[in-house]
């Protein structure tokens, strides 16, 4: 598995990575899917305090507890939430992040975090305080590096000029290209990775992908109408041949960016972790295919979400 370096940071992530978030509360299960995708030289795996009101922390935590060493992990904080009332608020001050990271940890069973990420953000946060806790924590050896998790171009222009994070997690792929007109280049000329959620867009970028937007798409999905989603699935379809699975053309495509460090794809049975493994086996991603890919599809940008 080819690795790319975070950001200027001396951490190198696999291409591919796995994202915790839909691995369910089943302990067996989810540590099959954890030490498959290891196996398979995978050394990524993305959680969040707020998943499962803790509990995906937990389930990770003692699933990589036997070969933490060979992992670099993720995981996000941000929003304050009671487990009882199943309910949260945006709280990004010093005092939570501080108290978060503590909590993460025991949930986790470790000493330190590698990638701690700040989830969500809006321009009008105490930005300076935030930093101010992950500069902290840093400096205490609790987490080894801090990004953000976000979506909104003016909020990450403000952390790209006032913080010394390595990454961005946002939203990528063929459906939504929005980070390709004003994200990837800035992020990429100083130095700061992106972390590719969502590559296979809810499964309708997967081999069963027609299907799944059938079924998904029924008020349509960004700029697309239902009818749009259903023609463009059944044409990307066709990509899906001997060379290469749609699964993996999906995340060569968020891959071909230089920013671009890892696709994180999602994961809640063996299954879809081994179509995503077909990536390994894939043929190399043409400037054809990708120029075809990019006509079909449309080049939508950010409006709501600044």
């Amino acid at each position: 598995m080819n690795k790319r370096q975070l950001g200027k940071s001396d951490l190198y992530l696999s291409e591919i990575s796995l994202g915790c978030m839909n691995l369910g509360t089943e302990e067996s299960k989810a540590k099959d899917i954890i030490d498959r995708a290891l196996d398979a030289g995978i050394n990524y795996l993305d959680t969040a305090d707020l998943y499962d009101f803790g509990e995906n922390e937990k389930v990770v935590g003692k699933a990589i507890k036997h070969r933490r060493e060979d992992i670099i992990l993720g995981t996000k904080v941000g929003n304050h939430f009671d487990k009882e009332k199943e309910d949260w608020h945006w709280d990004p001050s010093k005092e939570h992040i501080k108290n978060g990271v503590k909590d993460s940890l025991q949930r986790l069973q470790t000493d330190y975090i590698d990638l701690y990420q700040l989830h969500g953000g809006t321009i009008d946060d105490n930005i300076g305080e935030t930093l101010e806790a992950f500069e902290d924590l840093k400096q205490d050896g609790l987490i080894r590096e801090y990004g953000i998790s976000s979506i909104r171009p003016n909020v990450i222009r403000e952390y790209v000029e006032r913080s010394s994070m390595v990454s961005v997690m946002m939203q990528y792929n063929m459906l939504d290209r929005r980070p390709e007109e004003e994200i990837l280049d800035l992020l990429h000329n100083n130095n700061i990775s992106v972390l590719a959620r969502g590559p296979l867009a809810k499964g309708m970028l997967s081999n069963k992908g027609a299907k799944v937007a059938e079924a998904k798409a029924k008020d349509g999905f960004l700029d697309y109408s239902y009818e749009e989603m259903l023609a463009l699935t059944e044409k990307l379809e066709d990509y899906g041949n001997e060379a290469r699975t749609l699964n993996a053309l999906a995340l060569q495509y968020v891959l071909h960016h230089p920013a671009v460090a890892t696709a994180v794809f999602g994961a809640s049975s063996l299954e879809q972790v081994e179509d995503n493994l077909s990536f390994l086996e894939a043929a190399p991603l043409t400037e054809q295919i990708y120029g075809e890919i990019q006509a079909l599809t449309s080049p939508i940008t950010y409006q709501k979400h600044r």
